[in-house]
């Protein structure tokens, strides 16, 4: 088994892979850890390191599943994966679950730090239908209308 997970912030992805990792006895890559330098927030590292550790995971683990909103990661990842799951439960879902979000210390020094990012998160939230970089809906639908291996969306 090697899943990857795609979808918006909110949308389920770190529950689903927490509970598929749980279930199966696998590995998990929340691909935030390895896009941002650790200890700052929203920097990011270069790309080619980032996809020499994605590679790296995808090698050493025989079974996982990988999550984040990162198209052009999932679309590197893809020759290697078993299934494609698509987190797609709309707008209000995905708002409504990241003012849920409980603190994330792999990303933020404290609740605090977390929360004081919030308008901002929301406001990228809210603009992932009309948005079209590589964590927007048109790059994950486009990812996963082209994908011709085993997929699943999640619209609920």
């Amino acid at each position: 088994m090697r899943v990857l997970i795609m979808g918006n912030s909110g949308s389920g992805k770190s529950w689903h892979a927490r509970a598929l990792a749980a279930q199966h006895g696998i590995a998990h890559l929340d691909l935030d850890t390895i896009v941002f330098v650790p200890g700052l927030v929203a920097v990011e590292r270069p790309q080619s390191d980032v996809l020499a550790d994605l590679r790296a995971f995808t090698e050493r683990h025989a079974a996982w599943v990988v999550e984040g909103c990162y198209g052009d990661l999932v679309e590197a990842a893809l020759p290697s994966c078993t299934e494609l799951v698509f987190m797609n439960p709309g707008r209000a879902a995905c708002l409504a679950n990241n003012g849920r979000r409980p603190w994330e210390p792999h990303k933020y020094a404290s609740k605090e730090q977390q929360d004081s990012m919030l308008p901002f998160l929301l406001d990228w939230v809210a603009d992932y239908y009309v948005r079209t970089d590589r964590c927007s809906y048109a790059w994950h639908r486009r990812v996963f209308d082209t994908w011709t291996g085993a997929r699943r969306e999640v619209t609920a």
